[in-house]
């Protein structure tokens, strides 16, 4: 117990003690309790609870501190025991029902004793709270008329989920109190989304249950019964596969997001930042679950190409010619390469080719132009430009969020989707936008290398040395990144040179689409269709 915050002791303690005195009236003589079935049903829950249907998988965060002893407020696969155990037995017997499987349950991170009374204390709470509230609903005698006359059986229906809720409620509620205390959280972020995530899985365990203790009561009695329990372990165990391949989806974006980063250490945490933005927009335009998560995730893996890219052209100190710059452009290709055969990325993929198109089609690899230009591109695009700007590089320092957001809508209509920007706009309004790191905020010392680089970039612009304005986009951020172009943006007639690929040119200058010519490995060097490119 040293290691627990002296709060979450109290709380735990005095949870375990209410639990005592909750259960205590069974065990007196003049209780009425069927031993048999509780003790059945207590080996039930306890086989269960030894036996998890979740798969070793390696976690994608570190885990909660080693002061915590929460668990997770979803219900265990066998739960459908405990919940008949609430429906067949009095609230005291019910609360007993669930020690024995919360003390001898598996326990992955110490102190293993507090863990054990806690999980103990709030399962047995949560249970003499369902079985409490079941008989105060009428569930008992409805229970009782079905063993005569199974058209009753309807009636504990409302009991029965009003249990169901009793026990996930009382369950979460605990669970958020032990996270208030042991790890210091604010009561609205221990029990924000807790609640309406279980009561789901313990409303259907409630009908599980009550099917249980109807089929416990009937002439076939509890071998019966016992025949509800495998198919819920197939479902749990279906849904420990999906939680399994998901953390492995996160960590394959996780692993290519941080092996970006290593290659290119100059824009370092640049995909979690566009992760974030875009996921910023996509809520802002209504999208949500799978379609918000796809956002996020190209997002993330928007650069993954640059894996392809020469790490000298990367790293590079100064500006680039313009074959350096043809071989940077390459990356969104090889960034749908890499991912094109990952099935779960779905059009993420398409925001990895396509996230430096224009929207009056001066953009790259394909040249594609509005409504063309896929809508995961679009958002990804003006992600990509804002966290360009905001970000302190070696080449220029950061531009305050004000002056991005006002640089966005400037260039909206030719190289952004006004839609995208001003759902940016709005979400940066609402919820604001971290500040920068201390180390992203360093400024460019005077001799440093970085200094050196802000001396190249600057008379590549054709400014003098040491004196660029702090958020004017140059020459080197225009190569280097999704940065909006300094004047608004006019496709050149046919035919005629690229601006930035002349020595002397305006910097920021519009792209011409790609040339003819070859492209990496697989990939037709023709302009495809929407999303195309393989």
């Amino acid at each position: 117990m040293r290691a627990v915050p002296l709060a979450a002791r109290v709380y735990v303690v005095s949870a375990a003690l209410l639990a005592t005195v909750c259960a205590a009236p069974a065990l007196t003589p003049a209780a009425d309790v069927p031993w048999a079935t509780a003790a059945l049903l207590a080996a039930l829950y306890a086989a269960g609870a030894r036996r998890p249907p979740s798969l070793t998988c390696p976690p994608l965060s570190p885990p909660p501190p080693a002061v915590a002893p929460a668990v997770t407020a979803s219900p265990d696969w066998c739960g459908p025991a405990l919940l008949a155990g609430a429906f067949l037995l009095p609230a005291p017997a019910a609360a007993l029902v669930a020690v024995p499987g919360a003390l001898l349950g598996a326990v992955e991170r110490r102190p293993a004793g507090v863990r054990r009374l806690w999980r103990a204390a709030r399962l047995a709470l949560a249970a003499y709270a369902a079985s409490f509230v079941f008989g105060l609903c009428g569930g008992r005698e409805a229970l009782a008329a079905t063993a005569g006359e199974p058209g009753c059986f309807p009636y504990a229906l409302v009991p029965a989920a009003a249990a169901a809720l009793a026990l996930g409620l009382t369950a979460a509620a605990l669970e958020g109190g032990v996270l208030v205390t042991a790890e210091g959280r604010s009561p609205r972020a221990a029990w924000r989304g807790r609640v309406l995530c279980s009561l789901i899985p313990h409303l259907v365990h409630g009908l599980a249950g009550l099917t249980m203790a109807v089929l416990w009561r009937s002439p076939y009695g509890p071998p019966a019964a016992l025949l509800v329990l495998p198919p819920i372990y197939v479902c749990a165990r279906v849904f420990a596969l999906c939680h399994r391949e998901r953390a492995a989806h996160q960590a394959t974006v996780r692993a290519l997001v941080q092996a970006v980063d290593i290659k290119d250490r100059y824009t370092r945490g640049h995909s979690e930042r566009v992760g974030r933005a875009s996921a910023m927009i996509a809520r802002e335009l209504g999208m949500n679950g799978a379609r918000l998560e796809a956002l996020r995730i190209a997002g993330l893996l928007h650069d993954v190409g640059k894996l392809g890219v020469p790490t000298r052209l990367l790293r590079k100190n100064g500006p680039l010619t313009p074959e350096e710059r043809r071989a940077i452009e390459l990356h969104p290709e090889y960034g749908h390469e890499m991912v094109r055969g990952i099935g779960f990325l779905g059009e993420a993929r398409e925001a990895v080719l396509h996230h430096h198109e224009r929207l009056d089609g001066s953009g790259y690899p394909y040249g594609l132009a509005g409504a063309d230009i896929p809508e995961a591109a679009r958002v990804v695009a003006v992600a990509d430009a804002f966290d360009a700007m905001t970000s302190t590089r070696t080449y220029r320092r950061a531009r305050p969020v004000p002056a991005a957001v006002e640089e966005l809508k400037r260039c909206a209509g030719a190289q952004f989707d006004p839609r995208m920007v001003v759902a940016l706009a709005r979400a940066l309004a609402r919820h604001g936008w971290p500040a920068a790191s201390p180390e992203e905020a360093r400024p460019v010392a005077p001799g440093s290398r970085d200094h050196a680089v802000g001396r190249t970039a600057g008379r590549t612009a054709g400014r003098a040395p040491d004196r660029a304005p702090a958020h004017a986009p140059d020459r080197a951020a225009d190569q280097r990144g999704n940065v909006p172009s300094g004047r608004a943006s006019a496709r050149p007639p046919e035919g005629a040179p690229r601006p930035d690929a002349v020595p002397g040119a305006v910097p920021g200058a519009v792209r011409q689409p790609r040339r003819d010519g070859p492209g990496p490995q697989g990939l037709s060097p023709t302009r495809p269709g929407r999303g195309g490119g393989a």
